[in-house]
């Protein structure tokens, strides 16, 4: 996750979400493994597959509501990156509660 992160930073998006997905493959059950993924891919302007990866993501979290909070986030994003206002504003109120 850290080659990920120094990646993104740096601005090697394809990098990074190559990094990402082969830790993916590793441990596919990590949650943050996911919710990474999404970030690069909604930075890639790709909201489609970042919302996917999102909700993956969500369905792994569980209880833990700072991760699901972030998801959801990512998924307003993408839906606005998507022109679905109303979606973007339901994904915003989940991300609050």
């Amino acid at each position: 996750m850290r080659e990920a992160d120094s990646s993104s930073a740096s601005g090697r998006l394809d990098n990074a979400a190559a990094t990402l997905e082969r830790a993916i493959r590793i441990q596919p059950r990590n949650a943050q493994l996911w919710n990474k993924l999404a970030e690069v891919r909604l930075q890639q302007h790709q909201p489609g597959l970042a919302e996917d990866l999102a909700k993956k993501s969500n369905l792994l979290a569980k209880d833990n509501k700072a991760l699901t909070r972030k998801n959801w986030s990512i998924i307003a994003n993408a839906r606005r990156q998507k022109g679905d206002a109303q979606g973007a504003s339901e994904a915003d109120a989940k991300a609050k509660q």
